[in-house]
């Protein structure tokens, strides 16, 4: 982390210590609190529904401070995760010292930080979805030489009473400025507090859903992070998600992450961007275009994506996002620059080395050399996705297509270059593997390719029973035809997920 980075960053406690998140020690932590005045630590952790969890704690010493950070605290695993038993609950959560952040909300000043779980033997908790990615990012590491670096787009709702003046033009929201796009406002407070929490923000728009039914005013965002590692891709996206419900409870509207508010309207998607970098490098590209690596990567995800759905869809309405001549994928592919597709290979500043002279002529500081920021984008999972899981099992994916041996001839077969949800191209789509169409159906599809996930332990096998008996819980067999213009059933279904994970 460069000087500049340090002095420019929103984390206060980077600009304090002077040093990267990554290399807080306990004593800086103490350190700044004791500068900063902090009467209250948070512990955060994310338990089986997704949600950011909190315990409070109110310091008295310098002492207390220091017992709260060395031995963490115990908690009800029962409460937490459904597959653990009453009768042995107890676990411990421990705090990870790289992201401590100031709470943006608090009254008082106080100091946030994510945990991790423990057992009873003070090993991780083999099952929590935290410690599942962080397996399969580190068998990852160690069979290819690479890091997983990723990215979301993270897709939501402002729900709130209509305003009547300048309004929004039906599902043409993308990019629209205020006053046009009425909670612009939230937006940029989110951009500011994700930031100060240690997020790496890219960059934050209004998207294409808006509209106004019976007085209420809905109107789509989208928040985008820069690549960062698998986990802590993870970890900004889990707090952005908090500090967007948090400013809705402020301002008094609803924030949803659902991946569907109403049919014939734009669905909330949770795009996930991925990368693979070896000594600094990113090994997506190789002489300017798409690598072979990434081919097979991409070979290896398309062969688990149906599968994945069971970790990035994971709600009945997921799958009345996931159809036909919506932007969402429904059929098993990918292509360059290609919105129909599973997973789209976007620009990626290859050979784009003259754009900047060409715009500001008058400028002798010529850009002689663009780095390639290429990534790969799958865009089936939504908002009500297990965030640690859904990486997980991307990663997993990854590796199965770098070690598979017919992984280039299948990406190949199952590359396109059109819009398949075009009349006229209909006879490719029929030739493709379609996504499951229900939960049920994602249950099936997890079942038929468990042995991939739980190779080498990565994905514990009662991880993976939970999985398929939650989702086959829902019994939505059919439930899109089930459902066809029943808008009264359709609104029930969507208000009852409006607020997941």
């Amino acid at each position: 982390m460069r000087d500049s980075e340090i002095i420019m960053s929103p984390n206060e406690l980077v600009q304090y210590l002077k040093k990267p998140a990554a290399e807080f020690t306990k004593q800086d932590i103490i350190n700044f609190a004791e500068a900063h005045e902090i009467e209250m630590v948070n512990f955060r952790y994310v338990a089986e529904d997704g949600k950011l969890k909190t315990l409070n704690f109110i310091l008295w010493s310098k002492d207390h401070l220091d017992i709260i950070l060395s031995g963490g605290e115990r908690v009800d695993g029962s409460s937490l995760f459904s597959f653990i038993e009453a009768g042995s609950s107890d676990l411990y959560v421990i705090p990870k010292f790289r992201t401590a952040f100031v709470d943006p909300f608090a009254e008082v000043p106080t100091l946030n930080i994510l945990c991790s779980f423990y057992n009873n033997e003070g090993k991780p908790l083999d099952s929590s979805p935290e410690f599942v990615l962080r397996k399969a990012h580190e068998e990852f590491r160690r069979k290819t030489g690479y890091t997983f670096m990723a990215l979301g787009e993270l897709e939501y709702y402002v729900i709130a009473e209509d305003q009547e003046v300048y309004p929004g033009v039906d599902q043409k929201g993308y990019h629209a400025s205020e006053p046009y796009s009425k909670w612009e406002i939230i937006r940029v407070e989110a951009l500011r507090y994700i930031a100060r929490a240690g997020g790496h923000v890219k960059y934050g728009h209004s998207e294409v859903g808006c509209f106004t039914q019976d007085g209420i005013h809905y109107e789509q965002h989208e928040i985008e992070f820069l690549p960062m590692t698998a986990e802590e891709a993870v970890e900004q996206m889990v707090i952005a998600k908090w500090i967007l419900r948090m400013l809705g409870y402020r301002y008094g509207v609803n924030i949803s992450f659902a991946p569907k508010i109403t049919v014939g309207k734009a669905g909330s998607g949770l795009h996930v961007h991925m990368m693979l970098v070896k000594d600094g490098k990113n090994m997506m590209v190789s002489e300017g275009k798409l690598s072979d690596t990434a081919k097979k990567m991409i070979a290896g995800i398309l062969d688990v994506a149906d599968a994945l759905t069971a970790f990035g869809n994971t709600i009945p309405t997921s799958y009345l996002r996931l159809v036909p001549h919506q932007e969402a994928p429904t059929s098993i592919c990918w292509g360059d620059r290609n919105r129909s597709v599973l997973i789209r290979v976007p620009l990626g500043w290859n050979g784009a080395n003259t754009m900047l002279h060409d715009a500001n002529p008058q400028d002798d500081s010529l850009l002689t050399h663009t780095e390639s920021k290429q990534t790969v984008e799958i865009r089936t999972p939504d908002g009500s996705a297990d965030l640690y899981c859904l990486l997980a099992g991307l990663v997993v994916g990854a590796e199965h297509g770098l070690t598979m041996p017919n992984a280039l001839a299948r990406a190949q077969a199952q590359y396109v270059d059109c819009n398949i949800f075009k009349e006229e191209n209909k006879h490719i789509q029929e030739k493709l593997e379609q996504l499951p169409i229900s939960c049920s159906e994602s249950a099936d599809r997890l079942s038929q390719k468990r042995a991939i996930f739980e190779n080498n332990g990565i994905f514990p096998k009662g991880m993976i029973d939970s999985k398929i008996k939650i989702l086959k819980s829902y019994k939505d067999e059919g439930l899109s035809e089930k459902l066809y213009g029943k808008h009264d059933e359709i609104k029930a279904l969507v208000d009852k997920y409006i607020h997941i994970a």
